[in-house]
């Protein structure tokens, strides 16, 4: 079992920078591929982002690519996003994912709650 908290939300200006952080608990998080995900208010959760287990090997959606970046410290159990250049369009609810699959699909096996990102014009 392996539990997923996500912090590092809040509310920033367009043109900013925020970094989330998800921390788990459990065992073997490094086995874990760990993914991002967001969902805007009326719209559908989309993908955002993945690192692997293996090799950090990293996968983005075009909307974020060149903009964010995904990392993770196996010793610290975390895995990180790393927002730059904000828009409007980026306010969501943005939770981690941990799984097997290597994927932008959202067949992970666990889950976290969410960290509300709000930027502003």
């Amino acid at each position: 079992q392996v539990q997923l908290v996500e912090s590092g939300g809040g509310l920033v200006q367009a043109g900013g920078s925020l970094t989330l952080s998800c921390a788990a608990s459990g065992r073997a998080f490094s086995t874990y591929n760990m993914a991002w995900f967001r969902q805007a208010p009326g719209k559908d959760r989309e993908f955002v982002a993945v690192i692997s287990s293996i090799r950090d090997n990293t996968y983005y959606a075009d909307s974020v690519l060149g903009r964010f970046t995904v990392s993770r410290d196996n010793a610290k159990n975390t895995v990180y996003l790393q927002m730059n250049k904000l828009d409007p369009e980026d306010t969501a609810l943005y939770t981690c994912a941990a799984g097997r699959a290597y994927s932008r699909g959202e067949n992970y096996d666990y889950w976290g709650q969410g960290t509300q990102v709000t930027v502003s014009s």
